[in-house]
């Protein structure tokens, strides 16, 4: 029994060094996760060049790999991905290295896709690297815990069978987050109505379904055996994934859904705020926490908000900050630049859109691209958008300049990119590569 799956035994350990060990091992991997580090697609990377070649930046190397639209993570010069085996009912969790995309494991499992998803077969979610563990989760909400240095399956969890899993018809999408010894991850799609499960105990866990049973839009995991920790809440699920955040005086998970924007504890998965929406809507994008303590999300016909987290005598509160229409997120991801937060807005045309994050006012908007995913690293905007063109630019308060800009990969690039150091990491429905920014 470990203290931090067991609330009971909790005070055996001092909070403080065990957020020092979880930090310490969440910075192990150089980009762990669905958005790196710190899940708000930033990058520490310095020495990148100002401009590139009019052909594009320089190829490291490039390898056919296949359909899907997973993330790229990257651990001691290990990428990790999950693809589709051609036309075949088989899905793959791989490891590469990291300097010739030459591959080191591979895990192959039956995935088959239903007819109304034939068109984005999957899989979607991105893995998760937390100390010597790597976890991916398949179109069919299928778990696998590997030994992300030799592929070893040491778990895997059908979160259908077991949990009541539902998604739609393009598979389960959204990616799994590590708090401590546990992995947390969105597993039900049900009505809303408003009630939690408080943390199980282990000794009576069963993996029986009960189908009156309510609070499976969150999930916490063990880490070293996949038995639930605990259960909460009870809303609809898109392809939004939860987040991490520190506000309000304490860590939070925050998850996004089509009727509400929640935060649980990640220790318990008690409720801590929700904050409910007029309407059930298409929210796929992961909540931004920003450098000025506002939460944001955005919604593709409803626009953009933002939230200040209250803490009154222990009681957390959502306040809205600001609202725009000038903003409005389909499901490539948002990042902060300074002062301002830069996103697609709509889709066809899409309008790539900066936003003050203090007012909410457009501070301005570009159509040099396509709907696209976005990163910032040392001062520049990386910019990969759905019809495959990458380019690197700046952005002021003036504006957007584009500094380069070039065609490297096929249309529906729907996947973020991945910047360790001054290698960029980018995948189509087809191939996989490596770019040297640097």
């Amino acid at each position: 029994m470990k203290p931090l799956r067991r609330l009971g035994q909790s005070v055996a350990w001092s909070a403080a060094i065990v957020g020092v060990l979880a930090l310490a091992q969440r910075a192990e991997a150089q980009w762990p996760q669905w958005g790196g580090a710190n899940r708000n697609f930033t990058a520490d990377s310095k020495g990148l060049a100002d401009a590139w070649p009019q052909k594009g930046p320089k190829r490291v190397w490039k390898k056919r790999l296949g359909d899907g639209y997973s993330g790229i993570v990257v651990d001691s010069g290990r990428l990790y991905t999950m693809y589709r085996k051609g036309k075949t009912p088989f899905e793959v969790t791989v490891c590469l290295d990291a300097q010739t995309g030459e591959k080191v494991w591979e895990h192959k499992y039956a995935s088959p896709v239903p007819t109304n998803g034939k068109d984005h077969p999957g899989p979607h979610s991105t893995p998760l690297i937390w100390g010597r563990y790597l976890f991916s989760i398949g179109r069919n909400a299928v778990m696998h815990c590997f030994n992300k240095d030799d592929g070893k399956v040491l778990w895997a969890r059908d979160l259908v069978a077991k949990d009541g899993a539902r998604f739609s018809e393009w598979g389960y999408s959204p990616s799994p987050i590590a708090y401590k010894e546990t992995v947390i991850l969105p597993v039900a799609r049900r009505r809303p109505n408003f009630h939690n499960v408080a943390p199980r105990d282990r000794s009576r866990a069963t993996d029986a379904i009960d189908v009156n049973a309510s609070g499976r839009t969150l999930m916490a995991f063990a880490q070293d055996d996949g038995e639930v920790v605990w259960a909460s809440q009870d809303y609809g699920m898109d392809h939004s994934s939860p987040v991490l955040i520190s506000g309000g005086g304490q860590d939070q998970i925050v998850m996004l859904t089509p009727e509400v924007l929640f935060s649980v504890a990640p220790e318990s998965g008690s409720v801590l705020w929700r904050k409910e929406f007029d309407r059930a809507s298409g929210r796929m994008m992961t909540p931004v926490w920003l450098k000025n303590e506002l939460l944001f999300v955005s919604t593709p016909d409803r626009g953009s908000q933002a939230f200040a987290l209250s803490n009154d005598g222990g009681r957390i509160s959502p306040n809205e900050s600001w609202f725009t229409r000038k903003l409005r997120v389909v499901f490539l991801n948002p990042v902060a630049v300074g002062e301002y937060v830069i996103g697609s807005s709509g889709r066809s045309p899409a309008v790539l859109t900066a936003i003050d994050i203090t007012t909410g006012e457009q501070v301005w908007a570009d159509r040099s691209f396509a709907q696209a995913s976005l990163l910032f690293a040392d001062g520049k905007l990386i910019i990969l958008d759905e019809e495959g063109y990458l380019g690197l630019a700046t952005a002021t308060r003036e504006g957007l300049t584009v500094h380069s800009k070039c065609k490297i990969t096929a249309r529906e690039s729907f996947t973020a990119p991945t910047l360790v150091g001054c290698k960029l990491y980018v995948r189509d429905r087809k191939d996989i590569m490596a770019l040297d920014l640097g």
